[in-house]
């Protein structure tokens, strides 16, 4: 039995004042919440304020993208190393923004994997397709491509220090959500790529939904056999949506 994974991706959003209430108001039940793993993952400036708030409890804290170098001349970047160094336990890594915004490559994206492995972190690694790959019945090339880079880059047995994260680009911030059907096909798809090169780390490994999961529709997502969990974004902006929805991942558990 794989054990659901709820993380809040709060993207370019937080203020002190404000990451004070919302960790406190997922603190509030995180005692409910003993039989999933719950993360949040804020802008870099705020990751210390948010370990020193989860100091004590469950709640892990993540990184929402870091550098594939460990240290040097890189003006602007953050290591892996100093993620782990201030608390955190995840990163999330190539995710649709940062490969359609800042040109992060399948390859890039494999070194900084095998960057934030080597520092201890616990990689989210996102895969997907854009609406224009998915009407062109492309999604299966895509995600295919974007996990084989990954594995020649860190070897199958990497994924068991990992989590992937299917975010379909078309489903993020739009309001769309893939269908419960939809979604648990290319998990389904993600699971078999892995399970083509060993069978132990495909069953064991955790794939979360991303894509405008929302306290109403988490449990006919979470439902689904090869769904674990979910990469949450504008949701996790406010605790009791994001409690919703880690309450939906909690009921699938038993």
């Amino acid at each position: 039995m794989r054990k659901p994974i709820v993380v809040g991706n709060w993207k370019l959003n937080g203020t002190e004042a404000g990451n004070e209430a919302l960790v406190a108001g997922v603190l509030s039940e995180m005692s409910n919440l003993a039989d999933i793993d719950v993360a949040v993952c804020p802008p870099f400036v705020y990751v210390p304020q948010v370990v020193g708030l989860a100091k004590g409890t469950a709640l892990g804290v993540g990184g929402q993208n870091c550098s594939e170098q460990s240290s040097g001349a890189f003006t602007g970047e953050v290591a892996p190393e100093m993620l782990s160094d201030v608390g955190a336990r995840y990163v999330i890594l190539g995710h649709s923004e940062r490969r359609a915004l800042y040109g992060e490559t399948d390859e890039i994206v494999s070194e900084k994997v095998k960057a934030a492995l080597h520092a201890g972190l616990t990689p989210i690694l996102c895969v997907g397709e854009t609406l224009e790959e998915r009407e062109a019945d492309e999604t299966e090339a895509v995600v295919r491509q974007q996990l084989a880079a990954v594995i020649a880059g860190n070897g199958i047995k990497a994924f068991e220090r990992m989590v992937i994260a299917y975010e379909p680009v078309w489903a993020i911030g739009t309001g769309r959500t893939a269908s419960p059907e939809q979604a648990q096909q290319v998990h389904a798809f993600i699971r078999g790529q892995l399970d083509s090169h060993d069978a132990r780390v495909a069953q064991s490994v955790r794939i979360q939904y991303g894509g405008s999961v929302k306290p109403g529709n988490a449990a006919e997502l979470f439902g689904q056999p090869d769904i674990d969990g979910g990469l949450i974004g504008g949701a996790s902006l406010k605790a009791e949506d994001f409690l919703g929805i880690c309450r939906a991942a909690a009921d699938t558990v038993g």
